[in-house]
C-alpha cells in the first residue's frame, strides 16, 4: 500500500513524500490501526540521517523514520479484547517472533529477529498511520499527553536499567550522561527508590534542566571530579549504583573509582568502539556488572510511574514541530543543541 511518510533516502537526504510499504490497512485479527499523533526524533533517527548506518544496521534503501509514537486507534482486529476504537496509546516499536526461545523465555527484546520500526530493512512510525499487535500496543493514562506518550519509549529504557539495577531503597546511583536516556535512568532510578542520583555531563545547558530537582545532584564534568562529589555525598563509601549513559569511553575511567564495595554497574550506552576498564578493582570491590538492550516486560510498569505523576516529562519536551516541518525538526535535532532534549513531529 502506499503511504506518506518522513523518508530517510540517503546520508543527509529526509523528504516528506508517498512511499510504497508492505502490508495492509486494515489490521489482522490481533492487530490496531492507530492514527499517529506524537512521534519523537530518537538519537537513532539522527544517526542514520547523519551516517546512513549504526554498526551492521546499514540503510540500503529508502526507509521511513521513527520509532517513539503514540496515537488513537482507528480499527481493532476480530480478536482484540483490550482495546477499543478511540483509545489514546503507545506503541512497544520491537515485533519479536512470538515463537522464538528468547521470547518464550521471557527476553523477546533479545530475539535476533525482532522487527524494529525504523531499522533497516523495516520502516518507522513518521506516517499518518501504522498496523500494530494489539499485545504491544498501551493505553495511555488519562493525564498523559500525547507528547509525553511518544517519551515512553526512551522512558521504558531508563525503567528497565533501574529494573537490572536490583534498586534498594535508600541507594545513591550515579549516571554518567544527561542525554535523553541518562535523564530517563536518573528519574527512573529515583521513581524506584533511589535517595539521590548524581548526574555527571560534560553539557553544562543538560544539567542545567534538571539542577535543583529533588533528589538529582549535577556534575559540570569540565568543572568537577566525579569521584570528589560521589565521596562528599556518600562519605567516602562510593555509589550503590553506576548506570554508564554516555557511550563515552572516558565514563569507564572513573567507574570502578566512584562505585562502592559490593556495588551494581549497569552498561546502558554504547561506546562506539571496544572500552577497558579495572578488573581488578571490580573483584577486589566484588562489583557486579550487566548490560542492557532496549528493554522488556517493562512498558505497562512505565506508563503506571509516568501516570502516578512521579515522573514528569514535560520539560523535556525541547520543540515539536508539525509534520509538514519534519525535515526542519529533524536538522535541528541533528545540530544537537546542548539545551535540547527531545524534538517531537505532530500530526
Amino acid at each position: 500500500m502506499k503511504v506518506r511518510a518522513v523518508v530517510l533516502e540517503g546520508i543527509g537526504d529526509i523528504r516528506i513524500r508517498d512511499i510504497d510499504v508492505p502490508g495492509h490497512p486494515q489490521p489482522a485479527d490481533n492487530e490496531v490501526r492507530i492514527a499517529i499523533k506524537t512521534v519523537g526524533i530518537c538519537g537513532s533517527d539522527v544517526h542514520y540521517y547523519k551516517h546512513g548506518r549504526i554498526g551492521d544496521f546499514v540503510v540500503e534503501a529508502p526507509m521511513i523514520l521513527g520509532h517513539e509514537a503514540a496515537g488513537v486507534v482507528t480499527a481493532v482486529g476480530e480478536q482484540v479484547a483490550d482495546l477499543k476504537v478511540g483509545d489514546r496509546v503507545c506503541m512497544e516499536p520491537g515485533i519479536p517472533d512470538f515463537a522464538s526461545r528468547q521470547t518464550l523465555e521471557g527476553h523477546y527484546n533479545l530475539d535476533p529477529s525482532v522487527r524494529f520500526w525504523a531499522t533497516p530493512p523495516i520502516h518507522g512510525c513518521l506516517t499518518p498511520e501504522v498496523v500494530h499487535p494489539a499485545a504491544l500496543t498501551y493505553k495511555l493514562p488519562d493525564n498523559v499527553s500525547f507528547g509525553e506518550g511518544a517519551m515512553v519509549e526512551p522512558l521504558a529504557i531508563g525503567v528497565y536499567a533501574a529494573f537490572k539495577g536490583n534498586i534498594r531503597p535508600g541507594d545513591i546511583a550515579v549516571v554518567a550522561g544527561a542525554g535523553t536516556i541518562g535523564m530517563m535512568t536518573a528519574f527512573a532510578a529515583l521513581a524506584s527508590g533511589c535517595a539521590k542520583v548524581i548526574l555527571s555531563d560534560v553539557a553544562k545547558a543538560k544539567l542545567d534542566l534538571v539542577a535543583g530537582l529533588p533528589g538529582i545532584v549535577t556534575v559540570d564534568l569540565n568543572q568537577e571530579k566525579l569521584a570528589d562529589v560521589v565521596a562528599a555525598h556518600t562519605a567516602g563509601h562510593g555509589a550503590d549504583l553506576f548506570f554508564e549513559a554516555s557511550g563515552s569511553p572516558h565514563a569507564f575511567d572513573d567507574m570502578m573509582e566512584v562505585v562502592g564495595r559490593g556495588g551494581r554497574v549497569v552498561l546502558v550506552g554504547m561506546p562506539q568502539g571496544r572500552v577497558a576498564f579495572d578488573v581488578v578493582a571490580l573483584e577486589v570491590k566484588e562489583i557486579s556488572v550487566t548490560g542492557i538492550f532496549r528493554y522488556a516486560n517493562v512498558w505497562e510498569r512505565t506508563l503506571a510511574l509516568l501516570g502516578s505523576g512521579k515522573i514528569d516529562l514535560k520539560p523535556l519536551i525541547s520543540a515539536s514541530y508539525p509534520f509538514d516541518q519534519s525535515i526542519a525538526a529533524f536538522q535541528r535535532a541533528a545540530q544537537q543543541n546542548p539545551s535540547d532534549v527531545k524534538i517531537q513531529i505532530t500530526l
